[in-house]
C-alpha cells in the first residue's frame, strides 16, 4: 500500500504539476484551505477550477470552506513588511494543513505553495518544518518550480483559469501597481 500525502492547493493551476509528480510516489489528496483569496469572486473562482482537478488527476479533495474575511483582515491589517504578512499568511494555511494531515492520519503533507516562484519558499520551508516538529508529523519537501513551465502548460492543456496575482489584496494590488501609476498620470 502506497503512503498517503496530502497536499494543500492554494490554486488549480499551481497544483497541477506537483500532483503529477507526487502521484508517482504517493496516493495524493487534496486540500483547499485558503481564506486570504480576495475579494470573494476570485475565491470562488478558484475553488471551482479546483474542484476540476478532482476529475482531471483522479484525487480526493477536502474542502475547508472559511471565509473569514474579517479576521484575516485583523490579522494582517498595518503589516507593510511583506515578509511579516506573509509568513501570518504561510503559517495559517500550513497550520491548518499540518492539523488536517495528523487528524487524518497521512503519513506526510506538503503544499502547492512550493511550486510557485512568486512566494518565499526559505520562509515557508522554515514555517513548515517548524510546524512538522511542533505536530509530530511528516512534511515532504520539493522544490517544485523545477516544474514550473510543464506546470503551466498542463494547465492550459486543461483550460484552467490562470490568476494574476497570489490571492491576497496586498498582492493584487502589487499586480497593478503600474496601472496604479498610469492612472495617477492620466488623472493628474
Amino acid at each position: 500500500m502506497s503512503k498517503k500525502i496530502l497536499l494543500h492547493i492554494c490554486c488549480a493551476p499551481c497544483a497541477c504539476y506537483p500532483i503529477k509528480v507526487l502521484k508517482e510516489e504517493f496516493e495524493v489528496f487534496g486540500l483547499w484551505y485558503n481564506p486570504n483569496i480576495h475579494p470573494f469572486t476570485e475565491y470562488k473562482r478558484r475553488l471551482e477550477e479546483v474542484k476540476k482537478l478532482e476529475d482531471i488527476f483522479n484525487i480526493k479533495i477536502i474542502y475547508i470552506i472559511d471565509y473569514p474575511l474579517e479576521t484575516w483582515i485583523q490579522d494582517k491589517i498595518f503589516r507593510e513588511d511583506k515578509k511579516i504578512r506573509c509568513k501570518l499568511c504561510y503559517y495559517d494555511r500550513l497550520k491548518r494543513t499540518v492539523s488536517v494531515c495528523k487528524n487524518g492520519k497521512f503519513d506526510f503533507w506538503t503544499s502547492t505553495l512550493f511550486y510557485s516562484k512568486f512566494q518565499n519558499h526559505d520562509l515557508m520551508k522554515e514555517v513548515a518544518i517548524s510546524l512538522s516538529n511542533e505536530y509530530k508529523v511528516n512534511f515532504f519537501y520539493k522544490d517544485f518550480r523545477e516544474g514550473w513551465k510543464e506546470g503551466i502548460e498542463i494547465s492550459k492543456n486543461f483550460n484552467l483559469y490562470r490568476q494574476n496575482y497570489c490571492g491576497c489584496i496586498y498582492s493584487e494590488k502589487e499586480r497593478y501597481k503600474g496601472e496604479i501609476k498610469k492612472l495617477k498620470e492620466v488623472y493628474k
